[in-house]
């Protein structure tokens, strides 16, 4: 192992470390119950919020309580109750073919592999991360848009691709804290270091950041914490 790669293990301990401090509740933000109802809201989370997904499943399960049910729905009663979710006739499809799909190949049970995870429809190598990570409690890296960005400031990757992001993150992130990583990730997305507004001089992680160290010592009084 080079010096360099241990250097930056050593510095991914730490923010995972002062990030937890941080975010104490870090964790999954989709509601469910069963790997079957999380693969569900991964597929609808497909470029929607999961605070929109969380409003929506509800309703969804009520309906269709369980793949039998969703797996022999009709694609329009889905389509209309995922509508706000956007994407909706392409992901009601998805919904009832994956479904079906588990039932006829996989016995009624979710897949715990990443190969079978994405033969189903609607599931890429993300929402099969989400799986295995959450649903089954492998540590596995969900590269979404605030992993992505985050992690390229702490300078871990210089990729924007999901796939080389995720093997440059395998290589510095602590293997018991891989799962941990990407909820850290969407925690600081969302309360400190927005894509629009960041708030550095907030940031327990600023110096370890690309951005963040960069930043004179302390913020102008007149054009407050947002940089």
């Amino acid at each position: 192992m080079s010096n360099g790669s241990e250097k930056k293990r050593k510095r991914a301990r730490k923010i995972v470390s002062l990030l937890l401090e941080q975010y104490p509740q870090a964790e999954c933000t989709l509601t469910y119950g069963s790997p079957w109802e999380l693969l569900v809201g991964g597929i609808l989370a497909s470029q929607c919020t999961d605070e929109r997904v969380n409003k929506v499943t509800p309703v969804l399960f009520e309906r269709y309580p369980d793949m039998h049910t969703l797996a022999s729905a009709n694609r329009r009663d889905v389509e209309e109750i995922v509508r706000s979710c956007g994407l909706y006739k392409t992901k009601a499809n998805a919904l009832v073919s994956t479904s079906a799909m588990i039932l006829d190949r996989f016995d009624g049970q979710v897949p715990q592999t990443r190969e079978e995870l994405m033969e189903l429809p609607g599931v890429g190598r993300k929402i099969a991360n989400l799986i295995l990570s959450d649903a089954f409690g492998f540590q596995e890296i969900v590269v979404d848009t605030h992993c992505a960005r985050i992690s390229r400031l702490l300078g871990f990757t210089d990729s924007d691709n999901p796939v080389k992001i995720e093997r440059d993150l395998l290589e510095v992130v602590p293997e018991d804290s891989r799962t941990l990583w990407g909820h850290l990730m969407v925690a600081h997305g969302r309360e400190l270091c927005k894509a629009r507004c960041r708030m550095c001089y907030s940031c327990p992680v600023r110096l370890y950041c690309r951005y963040g160290a960069a930043l004179q010592p302390s913020p102008d009084p007149e054009e407050g914490d947002c940089v």
